[in-house]
């Protein structure tokens, strides 16, 4: 087997459970590290990483990336190939309520792993941005090189500052980064703050489901399987030295919220009471990806339609959650 380990940060989150996941299958060893923080239910997060524990090539660390020497253990005990960091304090709304936890995940937690990752001589670099980064924009779809230096919500401004922190560590140090700014993942084993996981648990209960801006969002709802085979193509890829490069990674299509809605009550037979609701501070009112870019550098081509993700995820809904 190759003896090439990869490490992924927040690997018992969504994302980097299915990626971690992805990468094993692939007969390579993934340590995992998570501090597996109470932002959602921990059981959740337990059972995503109590599967990838059975894989004797995955190594869990209970690490929190605030913690600079914690961190560092790993990569002087284990010869780190590539790191996919994940872990972050995300959710716009919570970015309200709890801004210290972004400034201390987001900007000091992003440095300690860049930093370390530089000092390593990590041969990739890979880190999550999102679209929320884009701000208020009047144009669609969003590309990559508009201008995103009107943030709306703190959440969005670490981002940007990771983006940056990440282009200027590729330029002095000669380390390829990639930042991916993720559009409205949902999925199996989805966060329970997200809309989908939201929506689905109360329209089961027979409770109202909360509908901001009266219902007239747009999103780039995109699949969580799309999104890892976007991350695992530039993980794997062959080509030698970028620098810094940033990525759309998104289903390309955008989806009013009332029909992303009807389509949970097609799945789950069940009609939903709504409480419509002003927009919410904070909120953007459309997203749209032009993944253009990604496809002509990685050949990134998502395949699950919305129709079909959303079954996906009601019929694991139906059978994990009680």
């Amino acid at each position: 087997m190759d003896k090439k380990i990869y490490l992924v940060t927040g690997s018992a989150g969504f994302i980097g459970f299915h990626l971690s996941n992805k990468i094993l299958s692939k007969g390579f060893k993934v340590i995992g590290i998570d501090n597996l923080n109470n932002y959602y239910d921990v059981k959740l997060k337990k059972k995503r990483n109590y599967i990838l524990k059975k894989n004797k090539n995955y190594i869990f660390k209970k690490i929190d990336i605030k913690n600079y020497k914690n961190l560092e253990t790993v990569f002087k005990k284990h010869k780190i190939y590539k790191v996919i960091h994940l872990a972050a304090q995300a959710g716009v709304r919570y970015s309200l309520k709890n801004p210290r936890s972004y400034i201390d995940n987001n900007i000091n937690g992003f440095f300690n792993i860049l930093e370390i990752s530089k000092n390593y001589r990590v041969k990739k670099f890979v880190y999550a941005s999102t679209s929320s980064i884009y701000g208020l924009q009047k144009k669609f779809p969003l590309k990559e090189n508009f201008n995103t230096d009107n943030p709306i919500q703190l959440y969005a401004a670490t981002k940007k500052s990771n983006e940056l922190m990440a282009t200027s560590y590729s330029y002095l140090y000669k380390m390829d980064t990639v930042g991916l700014r993720f559009f409205t993942v949902y999925g199996p084993w989805g966060r329970p703050d997200m809309a989908l996981f939201k929506f689905t648990k109360n329209i089961i209960k027979g409770k109202p489901i909360e509908v901001f801006n009266k219902g007239k969002h747009e999103r780039d709802f995109t699949y969580v399987d799309d999104i890892v085979d976007g991350i695992i193509k530039i993980v794997f890829s062959k080509k030698k030295k970028f620098g810094s490069q940033i990525f759309n990674i998104g289903n390309g299509k955008k989806i009013k919220l009332l029909k992303y809605i009807q389509l949970i009550e097609k799945n789950l037979k069940k009609k939903a009471r709504k409480k419509f609701l002003p927009l919410q501070k904070g909120d953007v009112f459309k997203t749209h990806s032009d993944t253009r870019l990604i496809k002509r550098y990685y050949n990134y081509n998502p395949k699950t339609s919305v129709n079909h993700g959303v079954k996906k995820f009601i019929k694991w809904y139906i059978s994990n959650i009680k």
